[in-house]
């Protein structure tokens, strides 16, 4: 398999990676508000929450490129990212009713609304950009323009996928649905990850034997 295709397969999932990210937080906004609001504190809530799992994501995204990384990981990560978003969609509103019932603060209802519902997803979700960079660099000279291209389109994801679901998303589509499509959009290039790296192993022992 061509290893500039390659490259370019990983930036799309890293752009789409960001982009899910993003869109997800706003509507984390939205879930929340009619139970707890959307006052400055509910967001700040959504925020740190976001901000802490991506860090860990980072962290364990880190740590797992050590062993032996590839395609097939790498696409599985994306799979379970889809997988554990399907709850948002599902069991949402139960889980905020039990929060709502038993917190009164707003401010504390609202943090541990925001833990239950995007603190694993998200972790997950991190996973993607330090495994992206493992997958791209080739040789250590390379690595900080390696990097510093995946952050870039990366966050340029997350700024388009800002602006596409606050912009258009919120106003064409319930809330299910959008959350049901990034799922489905994770679990596709999921699947196409670990597709391409079955091919580019049969192209690799193809090459052996001949």
């Amino acid at each position: 398999m061509n290893r500039t295709f390659h490259n370019y397969f990983i930036y799309l999932l890293a752009f789409s990676s960001g982009f899910s990210i993003m869109g997800i937080e706003l509507l984390g906004g939205r879930i929340l508000a009619p139970y707890f609001g959307s006052s400055v504190h509910v967001w700040g809530s959504i925020i740190t929450v976001f901000m802490l799992s991506l860090s860990f994501g980072y962290l364990l995204g880190g740590r797992l490129s050590l062993s032996n990384p590839s395609l097939q990981r790498y696409g599985s990560i994306f799979l379970f990212a889809g997988l554990t978003l399907l709850p948002l969609a599902y069991f949402a509103t139960p889980m905020l009713e039990f929060v709502f019932d038993n917190i009164e603060d707003s401010r504390y209802g609202s943090l541990v609304a925001s833990m239950l519902l995007f603190f694993i997803p998200t972790i997950i979700l991190g996973m993607i950009s330090p495994y992206s960079v493992r997958l791209l660099v080739t040789s250590q000279a390379e690595s900080g323009h390696v990097a510093g291209m995946l952050y870039f389109v990366s966050t340029l994801g997350s700024a388009l996928g800002t602006l596409a679901t606050s912009f258009y998303l919120v106003l064409w589509f319930e809330v299910n649905t959008i959350i049901l499509s990034f799922c489905l959009l994770l679990m596709v290039l999921g699947t196409l990850a670990i597709c391409l790296y079955k091919m580019e192993f049969k192209d690799a022992h193809m090459q052996i034997q001949s």
